[in-house]
């Protein structure tokens, strides 16, 4: 039944007339927005308060509780459902709930009163649409969401199911969407640009096609092609566009109640241009076109307007801008302060406001907006901060809503990037804060906001971030390095007090120093480096190991540590540790020796990892040396899951950049990189067997005779039927082929996916597939060319000089040994042998002369996580030579690491 509704603006008792002969009476109450639905009437008076009418009750509307106090951007009604959009960017939604028109999820009730729809809070929204029993919102950059019924795909996502919940209509993506406007069962959208795209529900036409088929995804009026169309409305099967140049309507879709605007009752599946009436000239302008139900309205005006551009967008969420804060500091000493103070609690409490602020309109790039842009001015973003600062009673109300109202707000779950702006744009406000006491908590609370998300989120603010200008990231870096290293220097004094505070700055600053090496510019280590760090452990270990426990944060600490019960069965340990499912691999690794007091600040985790790879090389069952290369390849028989272990440990000793040297080829890392390994790669493995191959491909006699091959390998068939079949001049390069991915894919298929999702365990975030094979193989492996002259040239001394005896004594006694105990010097100083990509010239090395009484007495030691080499002051080369070589045969115990 057809519903028209009429506001008397000169009528003293504000009443809505009904088609149906009834009158709704508003009393004193002045309307400004309103929406009607089938059965039902949604109303918003000036005063903001929401009311709603239906056909089946009194003729007074009832008022909602939970909506009062909330300035009302936009109201739309579906058939039975209704949906606000208030102006601080939250949606409600009630009503009917059959379909997930709601949005409320599918154990969500059909609901009389207003529900805040959660799963869209913090993204800016520009428009909400509704239709029969689907339902639409906008974004300010143009990401368009539906939920609802989907029985004729009219929500545009390729499919026929329902939604529940919103879901991205990701072909609609930056594609500047800026109107959206649904029918019963259809749905037109409209482009910045004046494109239109229609989709669902074809029957009448009503799509434009000039067909009668459905449509599951956005599809273009290919009728609109190179005009612009302004405006565009749904009926219920039928639409309007404006194409504002020509101050052309057109209609198409149901004709039977002569809602296309001409005289015909025939259904139109093109768009035909509608026959204005006579009153209408060409001086007049097009203000608005409304489709209802079975009627279409055109709204004209004398005045002369751009019809040209798109007027389709209405009030949404409310934004912060330079006029607002201009207005602020003026105000922030007068009698309007109140009033100020109310604007900043609106603005400050709202993830939306700020989400929709600072965006970057020049060459409407927001719209670009994305894993990979935020669509932000950052540069606005800083100079309204900066701005902001110069009045004190300003900024301090703006921490306090931010605090108190704004974090505590934000969820977990985040379904665009749009919504995880505010992770970009509150540094700045902390950046302007950094010098003051009230920075800190507030850095704090951000902290364990951005570690509170979930997993899909933590992965779209890590690729914003990690696209940050460079200025920006070391900003960001900055802020939360500052306030960690604040809270160390206050436990030198008061180590008990401040793990909590520490625990979540500690953790995003590791995500911060994962993050630098994936960009393309990156920060010098020295950014996240805090040297105080060093002084605060060693003071916590003057501690009981009771007490330790207790001070340090119990997650860090347990995440992060790696207790090895002895150096004889550190493999066996550490599957034991694994299989617990304790560890954080995000955090980086620290390593205990059993009965070893060294504290691990690399150099003990150099050291285990060395003796990883020692000990796993002797595991013949899993994998095996092939004696023709050296080199390692897993072992055809069924590891049991051993394989997935030593993935982790190889995934991390590269994440936590150390060496872990098993002799694999370099096909093993073709194979994690998606490289196919080839003929070559055979080589490098097993020379003999490549040899042959490459003699079968270069014989110029029948290889037939000559080789009597057929398609196997050691009793396996290549092929179907391979045993039947020969290997001849003609197939015998498929035959290579196919033994080499026999080889290193098909004969070892479970052995390497074990291997692979272990080394991706251990090392969590994948910054490692953009390496090359090589590469990769180099960073794990480290290198073994040893340029010993470039290890004297880059040492430094303290205590002592080049030209003393005892360091040209030290010299004279490392050139004189051998390569392997050269290389045991390397491994005493610096827990590995293996060297950086770079050589002994990226090996630090400073020698400290050690005074005593009984210099002679005692060995040489080593601080090897800094390549540190203390040596005590020997009387004579010959007590150095003994000392020195002991010390490097038979000590492997950590004391001071």
């Amino acid at each position: 039944m057809t519903q028209h509704l009429r506001n008397e603006k000169h009528c003293p008792k504000q009443e809505l007339s009904l088609f149906s002969g009834r009158t709704l009476d508003l009393k004193k109450k002045k309307v400004a927005l309103f929406s009607s639905g089938q059965e039902h009437v949604v109303l918003v008076s000036k005063a903001g308060t929401v009311f709603e009418w239906k056909r089946s009750e009194s003729n007074i509307p009832r008022s909602f509780s939970n909506l009062t106090d909330r300035q009302i951007a936009q109201v739309a009604c579906g058939n039975n459902h209704s949906i606000v959009l208030t102006k601080d960017g939250q949606l409600f939604t009630w009503g009917e709930n059959s379909n997930g028109q709601l949005g409320l999820g599918t154990d969500k009730p059909s609901s009389r009163c207003p529900e805040p729809l959660k799963s869209l809070y913090g993204i800016p929204l520009a428009q909400i649409s509704a239709g029969g029993d689907h339902s639409f919102a906008l974004s300010l950059s143009g990401t368009v969401f539906g939920w609802g019924k989907n029985s004729t795909g009219q929500l545009g996502l390729g499919d026929l199911e329902d939604r529940h919940v919103p879901a991205c209509v990701k072909s609609l993506k930056q594609k500047k969407t800026a109107f959206i406007s649904c029918g019963e069962d259809h749905t037109a959208v409209l482009t910045k640009g004046g494109v239109m795209f229609t989709f669902g529900s074809g029957c009448y036409g009503q799509l434009g096609h000039n067909s009668l088929r459905n449509e599951l995804r956005p599809r273009v009026v290919a009728e609109f092609w190179g005009t612009k169309v302004s405006h565009i409305a749904c009926g219920r099967y039928h639409t309007l566009a404006l194409v504002g140049s020509s101050k052309t309507l057109y209609a198409f879709g149901c004709a039977e109640q002569q809602q296309l605007g001409n005289e015909h009752k025939t259904n139109q599946c093109v768009p035909v241009s509608v026959h204005l009436p006579p009153e209408y000239n060409s001086d007049q302008a097009v203000q608005k076109i409304i489709a209802g139900g079975n009627l279409s309205v055109i709204c004209f005006s004398k005045q002369v307007n751009n019809t040209e551009s798109n007027q389709c967008l209405f009030e949404g969420t409310a934004v912060l801008d330079m006029e607002i804060i201009d207005r602020w500091i003026l105000a922030s000493n007068s009698k309007s302060w109140k009033n100020v103070k109310r604007e900043i609690k609106k603005i400050f409490s709202s993830a939306s406001i700020i989400n929709g602020s600072f965006i970057e309109k020049s060459g409407d790039k927001h719209y670009k907006t994305g894993r990979g842009h935020s669509g932000l001015d950052l540069s606005l973003a800083r100079l309204s901060f900066m701005k902001l600062a110069k009045r004190e009673n300003i900024l301090s109300e703006i921490v306090e809503r931010v605090e108190k109202n704004l974090l505590p707000s934000l969820g977990s779950t985040s379904v665009s990037a749009e919504a995880l702006r505010i992770y970009l744009i509150l540094p700045e406000l902390l950046q302007v804060l950094s010098k003051q006491q009230r920075c800190l908590q507030l850095t704090i609370d951000f902290a364990s906001a951005i570690l509170h998300l979930d997993d899909e989120s933590q992965d779209i603010l890590t690729s914003l971030w990690t696209r940050l200008p460079d200025s920006y990231f070391e900003m960001l870096v900055k802020t939360f390095h500052s306030v960690c290293e604040y809270f160390m220097s206050q436990m030198k004094t008061s180590p008990l007090n401040y793990w909590t505070e520490v625990t979540p700055l500690l953790k995003v600053l590791q995500r911060l120093y994962t993050i630098n090496s994936r960009r393309v510019s990156q920060l010098a280590d020295n950014h996240f480096h805090i040297n105080i760090i060093t002084e605060l452990f060693v003071l916590l270990t003057l501690h009981p190991i009771s007490e330790l426990m207790d001070i340090l944060d119990e997650e860090i600490w347990e995440a992060s540590h790696l207790r090895v019960l002895q150096r004889q069965s550190v493999f066996g340990s550490t599957v034991t540790y694994v299989k617990m499912r304790k560890h954080n691999y995000t955090l980086p690794l620290k390593v205990k020796f059993l009965s070893e007091d060294g504290i691990d600040h690399g150099g003990i985790c150099a050291e285990f990892f060395s003796l990883l790879g020692h000990e796993i090389t002797k595991r013949s069952d899993v994998i095996q040396v092939l004696d023709d290369s050296g080199l390692f390849w897993f072992s055809t028989e069924p590891s049991r899951g051993v394989l997935y272990f030593i993935g982790i440990m190889c995934g991390l000793a590269f994440y936590n950049h150390h060496f872990m040297n098993i002799g694999f080829p370099l096909a093993l890392f073709k194979k994690l990189l998606n490289h196919s390994p080839t003929l070559s790669d055979l080589e490098e493995l097993s020379p003999v067997e490549a040899r042959c191959l490459k003699d079968l491909l270069f014989e110029d006699e029948d290889v037939e005779e000559v080789f009597c091959l057929d398609f196997t390998v050691k009793g396996q068939e290549l092929i179907p039927n391979g045993a039947e079949i020969p290997v001849t001049n003609v197939n015998r390069q498929k035959y290579v082929d196919l033994y080499v991915d026999y080889v290193f894919n098909k004969s070892v298929k479970h052995q390497f996916e074990e291997f692979a999702e272990g080394f991706s365990r251990g090392c969590p975030f994948d910054f490692w597939k953009m390496y090359q094979p090589e590469e990769l193989k180099d960073l794990l492996y480290g290198k073994a060319e040893y340029k010993w002259k470039e290890f004297q040239k880059g040492a430094t001394y303290e205590c002592c000089s080049p030209s003393d005896n005892l360091i040209q004594n030290f010299w004279t006694v490392f050139f004189e040994m051998d390569e392997e105990h050269q290389k045991r010097l390397l491994k005493f100083i610096y827990g590995t042998d293996r060297l950086p990509v770079g050589g002994l010239s990226k090996k630090h090395l400073k020698i400290v002369r050690c005074f005593s009484d009984d210099a002679d007495n005692r060995f040489p030691s080593a601080q090897t996580c800094y390549g540190v080499l203390l040596l005590p002051d020997y009387s004579n080369i010959k007590i150095l030579r003994e000392k020195l070589t002991d010390a490097i045969t038979f000590c492997d115990v950590f004391g001071n690491a």
